[in-house]
């Protein structure tokens, strides 16, 4: 039996490398973008129903409250695309040493948080 074997795994105190966390917010931002997208299909029946429903529907959209919505469906998008292109690019063979993982994990980070911004940006 092996004596370094941990009796009491606590998740909160390991720390995980960069490119754990980037592949956590992968799946994240995924289900975030399968409530997105069940969002986005109300809102287009809704704004195709009638001039009523469209009038409303805009006037919803002027909220803070569906700004920050729609900001976080389309950062979950954002997100999902980088990193879908990172594990893209990572199918053609660049990239998949430890090292090349690691800076491509923070390259996708970066490009994320820019495109967050940017739209965050657009909305507002």
């Amino acid at each position: 039996m092996n004596k370094n074997r941990p009796v009491n795994l606590d998740i909160s105190t390991i720390k995980l490398p960069v490119t754990a966390y980037v592949s956590i917010l992968h799946r994240v931002s995924g289900v975030v973008l399968l409530a997105g997208v069940l969002i986005l299909l109300w809102m287009l029946d809704t704004s195709l129903s009638s001039q009523e429903g469209f009038d409303s529907l805009k006037e919803i959209l002027t909220a803070p409250f569906a700004k920050i919505i729609l900001w976080g469906v389309l950062a979950a998008l954002a997100y999902h695309f980088v990193a879908g292109v990172r594990h893209l690019i990572m199918d053609m063979g660049i990239g998949e040493s430890l090292e090349g993982g690691k800076l491509s994990a923070k390259i996708a980070l970066f490009f994320s948080i820019v495109l967050i911004v940017l739209a965050g940006v657009w909305i507002w």
